[in-house]
C-alpha cells in the first residue's frame, strides 16, 4: 500500500476512535440489517464482541506501515474466522458495513480519497484472512 493511502486510513481511524463503540454498534447493526444470517455467528451480548471488532481493526491500521509483519497475525484471524463459518461471500457483505459505518461516523471527512484507502486496507487484509482460512482448511 502507498504511504499516502496508509496515512489517510491512520488519521480517519483517529477520528473514530472517540466512538469507538457507538461506531461498533452501527456496524453490527448494519452487518445484521444486511444479512441476518450473520446474527447467529454471534453471543447475544455483544459488548465484548464490540470491543474485540475495535481492538482488531486498530491493531490493522497501526500495522499498516508493517504489513510484513502483520500478515501472520491476520492469516490467524482468517483461519479462526473459517472455522466460526465464515465464507468468501461474508467478507462482500463486511465491506459493505464497513464503508457504511466509516461513512457515518466520519462525515464530511469520509471523502472519496478516504474511501479508496479504506477499500484498498480492507480487501488486502480480506484477501490475508482469506488465505489464511484456505490454508487452515487444506
Amino acid at each position: 500500500m502507498h504511504p499516502s493511502r496508509i496515512a489517510l486510513v491512520q488519521e480517519s481511524w483517529d477520528k473514530v476512535l472517540p466512538i469507538a463503540d457507538q461506531a461498533a454498534q452501527l456496524f453490527y447493526n448494519r452487518l445484521f440489517e444486511l444479512d441476518p444470517s450473520l446474527r447467529p455467528m454471534f453471543s447475544s451480548d455483544m459488548t465484548e464482541q464490540r470491543k474485540k471488532l475495535m481492538q482488531m481493526i486498530t491493531v490493522a491500521v497501526r500495522g499498516l506501515t508493517r504489513l510484513e509483519d502483520l500478515v501472520p497475525a491476520v492469516e490467524a484471524l482468517g483461519a479462526r474466522h473459517g472455522a466460526y463459518g465464515v465464507t468468501a461471500a461474508h467478507y462482500a457483505t463486511v465491506a459493505e458495513a464497513l464503508l457504511w459505518t466509516l461513512e457515518q461516523g466520519l462525515g464530511a471527512a469520509f471523502t472519496e480519497d478516504v474511501r479508496a484507502a479504506w477499500t484498498e486496507t480492507y480487501v488486502t487484509l480480506a484477501t490475508v484472512m482469506q488465505r489464511g482460512a484456505m490454508q487452515k482448511a487444506a
